[in-house]
């Protein structure tokens, strides 16, 4: 995962100057930098409107006394999209517009459930209690290094 970060990192940058440079070359340098400004300005508008709408309903689902997870979701969402369209390039705010509409949201929240419903279906009914149960134990160090005993450290209780 770490690996795939590192590359988007590198990757992002250079595909998003190239995409510059070659836009500004068929536009023109000033329409190209209007056009970037222009996204962030349009995208600002977007994603206050939408902002409110999610945040109306939060309030509307807290009244119910439901969890608003879907909200959670789009705000979040939301939030992603005004950063990505608050970045200069074309890559970025394509990907930020893409995020402001609401049925993409809902295929990524989907598949993004479906797909963490499938690696946490395989857990042990060991791990999972639902009911708040308390599973109480002893466990023992195994490990080569030598413990401090209640004579190196007073604070310490005897060894058993």
């Amino acid at each position: 995962m770490l690996i795939w970060l590192l590359a988007a990192f590198i990757a992002v940058p250079i595909a998003e100057i190239a995409i510059f440079v070659e836009v500004s070359s068929q536009w023109g340098l000033w329409p190209a930098i209007g056009a970037i400004f222009a996204t962030a300005v349009i995208g600002s508008i977007l994603i206050r409107h939408q902002g409110v709408a999610v945040l109306r309903r939060v309030r509307d689902e807290m009244g119910a006394g439901r969890f608003p997870a879907r909200q959670v979701f789009d705000g979040l969402c939301l939030l992603i999209a005004g950063t990505l369209l608050l970045l200069p390039g074309f890559i970025t705010d394509s990907v930020g517009f893409i995020l402001l509409v609401p049925v993409i949201r809902h295929f990524v929240m989907s598949s993004l459930t479906s797909h963490i419903e499938t690696h946490t279906s395989g857990m042990s009914d060991a791990t999972i209690h639902p009911d708040g149960e308390t599973i109480n134990g002893e466990f023992a160090d195994i490990t080569d290094h030598p413990s401090p005993t209640s004579e190196s450290d007073p604070q310490l209780p005897p060894r058993r």
